[in-house]
């Protein structure tokens, strides 16, 4: 029986949906990140994730969607879910909100492993959905004392510090000690930090964007989720971190960078989640037919 789960009807546990990353992360995933890219118009990508696979998890996923920067939402598509087992899809579900809570989410606990532990202070460059879903998730992850926003329009940081308020954050115009970049910028937008800074790049997950200046890059322990798909030279993964197979951190005064490109492994945690949470409230979701 397969159920369509649209944006409105997706239900997530932060906290637990983190735990559940943070142990398949730790795990590695149980096959190969491969994603196919194609180029539609100057404005469209569209992209193909397959097959996304975890220990554990009696399912996989296919995720097809597009990129268009110039549009809101800029990613538009759907994530199938289907029976490890069988083969048989169990549920289409819309990939835009999923896709931001993987992203925000995986963001976030890079940050939050590679950050000083005493990090409280956040800079967030770019003020959209992304720059949103990070602040978000880290804030489930680690107290935030207070918060300040980049964007190159001014009411869009506005916006951001108004919902930042009503989650409860305090903001400021300090540097933070942990910055999080959620742009499409194909130019630096961040050439320099502070010594100790921890920030998370989400800019470098395909060819041509480069949030992160060059120099900032060779001055840093470079983090990444899977080499093979990142746009970076990294000094490890993500992975080989939380298995305690690299220090991560090494010292106060370490720049670390996340760079992560975004695993289709990521994809089926979360629409695991999704799943069963949907499964428990059926009347949210919609029967395709046992047809199917």
């Amino acid at each position: 029986m397969a159920v369509v789960i649209g944006a409105g009807d997706v239900e997530i546990d932060l906290p637990r949906l983190a735990a559940e990353l943070t142990e398949a992360l730790r795990a590695g995933p149980a096959g190969p990140g491969q994603r196919v890219r194609v180029p539609v118009t100057e404005d469209v990508t569209a992209m193909v994730l397959v097959p996304g696979l975890a220990p554990g998890i009696p399912a996989y996923t296919v995720k097809v969607h597009a990129k268009n920067p110039n549009r809101s939402p800029a990613i538009t598509g759907v994530i199938c879910l289907h029976d490890l087992a069988t083969g048989d899809l169990l549920a289409l579900i819309d990939s835009a909100g999923l896709t931001a809570v993987r992203t925000g989410l995986g963001g976030a606990l890079g940050a939050h492993v590679l950050a000083r532990a005493d990090a409280r202070h956040v800079t967030v460059i770019g003020a959209g959905v992304q720059g949103r879903a990070q602040l978000e998730a880290l804030a489930a992850l680690r107290p935030i004392g207070s918060v300040s926003v980049r964007d190159t329009n001014p009411a869009a940081e506005a916006e951001f510090v108004a919902w930042a308020e009503r989650l409860g954050l305090t903001t400021s115009g300090d540097a933070g000690e942990i910055v999080l970049t959620a742009t499409w910028s194909r130019e630096p937008v961040l050439h320099r930090v502070a010594p100790g800074t921890h920030v998370t790049s989400l800019g470098a997950d395909e060819p041509g964007k480069a949030e992160l200046a060059p120099e900032l890059l060779a001055g840093a322990l470079v983090v990444v989720d899977d080499p093979a798909l990142a746009h970076v030279t990294a000094d490890t993964t993500i992975g080989a971190v939380l298995r305690g197979e690299h220090p991560g951190r090494t010292s106060e005064d370490q720049v670390t960078v996340y760079s992560p490109a975004g695993l289709p492994m990521q994809d089926l945690v979360i629409a695991w989640h999704v799943y069963r949470n949907a499964i428990r409230k059926s009347p949210a979701v919609f029967d395709l037919g046992s047809g199917m």
